[in-house]
């Protein structure tokens, strides 16, 4: 859309009777599209709660602090989901919202961690992420290897004729373990919680390109991409199987 809309490429932008939005980045970089979607984040919706009658004072954008088990200063009153900031998810809320009623009433139940989440923005294509970004490997000084899966390359994709996806599986270079899950293209919030699986298991590439999925199916980029993520170890001198996870 960026490049018809700019003419990118040398060649003039195409007389539209559609409005059209320039923006400039920080960067000093000029856009120009037929929408701008942009976000400025949420406030808890909590100014007309009484939070002083009960002695409690939101922040500046209407959130409360709570502790482990969503308890706020106030121990009987507990807080969960958009009103207690990050990561303001629905699937998040739901199980703070579990966890605060089992302890409120000491009640029995798993205690599911939450600090491992699935992202999805349902756009056209979708786009979806769980673990650890490039940027935030290279902050932590990890070396790391990409591998990626193709819709083009997969039969899957072909056949539904959305070819222009792509899944990245981010690893560990010392133990080729799985750091980060990031996709984007047709099904990706769905394809991501394969990943969300392989992460919790600690996995590593070898122990994914292992794994056999169905045929056709675009999950089948997993092995794909942890295949790439191999080759590159095997040209990098990376042994295949770690020697600790």
């Amino acid at each position: 859309m960026w490049q018809r809309a700019t003419g990118w490429g040398g060649g003039a932008r195409e007389a539209r009777s559609l409005p059209v939005v320039r923006c400039r980045t920080r960067g000093g970089r000029a856009l120009e599209a037929d929408a701008l979607l942009y976000c400025v984040g949420r406030n808890g919706n909590t100014a007309r709660l009484g939070l002083a009658a009960v002695g409690l004072e939101a922040n500046s954008r209407g959130q409360l602090a709570v502790n482990e088990h969503f308890q706020t200063a106030v121990p009987h009153i507990y807080a969960v989901g958009d009103v207690i900031g990050y990561p303001m998810l629905a699937s998040t809320s739901m199980e703070q919202g579990r966890q605060a009623m089992r302890h409120a009433f000491n009640l029995r139940g798993p205690h599911v961690h939450i600090d491992l989440l699935p992202f999805a923005i349902f756009s056209i294509p979708e786009v979806s992420y769980i673990g650890e970004t490039e940027e935030q490997l290279r902050e932590k000084g990890v070396s790391y290897l990409v591998g990626r899966g193709r819709y083009d390359y997969n039969p899957r994709g072909q056949i539904t004729g959305e070819t222009g996806g792509l899944l990245k599986l981010l690893f560990e270079s010392g133990t080729l373990r799985l750091r980060g899950v990031h996709v984007i293209g047709l099904g990706a919030a769905e394809i991501v919680h394969i990943g969300q699986a392989f992460l919790y298991q600690r996995a590593t590439a070898e122990e994914i390109a292992e794994t056999l999925f169905n045929y056709p199916t675009l999950s089948d980029m997993y092995r794909h991409a942890a295949f790439e993520a191999l080759s590159q170890a095997q040209r990098y001198g990376v042994p295949e199987t770690p020697a600790s996870r």
